[in-house]
């Protein structure tokens, strides 16, 4: 078979949307791309842009560092904790989408503030974010970690003053 290396990107794009119990047809439209395209993707014939996974992503409420990582655009390895414990915080049934986002933004701050949040890496995964914030209607994108920056803040101005 002609597959690009991507059939565990399709097997679980598949997993995920039926999980969602959304149709091909619907988590197409919701991504904005094509039907026949997204189907290619699930099979592993097609291998699509961080900006397609992106929409996805955004489409089945899930992680797109998890999905950058299984279509091999973030290093696997080094990106694996965190992408894990992302997709863990995404799926845990007892939070509502404003918890999760909250949540992930304490850890991003977190993370930044040990020294893993700048490198390569962390541009996709901050764009995953994003647009997890955009689609609970939260306008934290811009401030990157309000509910985190506010502890890292008090932080330092205990030590400046």
């Amino acid at each position: 078979m002609a597959s690009l290396n991507v059939g565990n990107l399709g097997e679980y794009l598949r997993e995920q949307r039926r999980n969602a119990q959304l149709s091909l047809r619907q988590l197409a439209d919701a991504a904005g791309v094509s039907n026949p395209y997204l189907s290619q993707i699930e099979r592993g014939l097609r291998k699509p842009s961080a900006e397609v996974l992106q929409q996805v992503a955004k489409a089945l409420r899930i992680s797109a560092e998890t999905l950058y990582v299984r279509a091999g655009i973030l290093d696997a390895e080094r990106d694996r904790d965190e992408a894990e414990t992302r997709a863990v915080i995404l799926a845990d049934p007892s939070l509502n989408e404003r918890q999760k986002q909250v949540l992930l933004q304490i850890y991003e701050s977190f993370r930044k503030e040990n020294g893993f949040g700048t490198g390569e890496a962390a541009g996709p995964a901050r764009d995953g974010d994003g647009t997890a914030d955009q689609a609970t209607g939260g306008s934290s994108t811009a401030g990157g970690g309000d509910a985190a920056g506010s502890d890292t803040g008090a932080g330092r101005r205990r030590t400046a003053g």
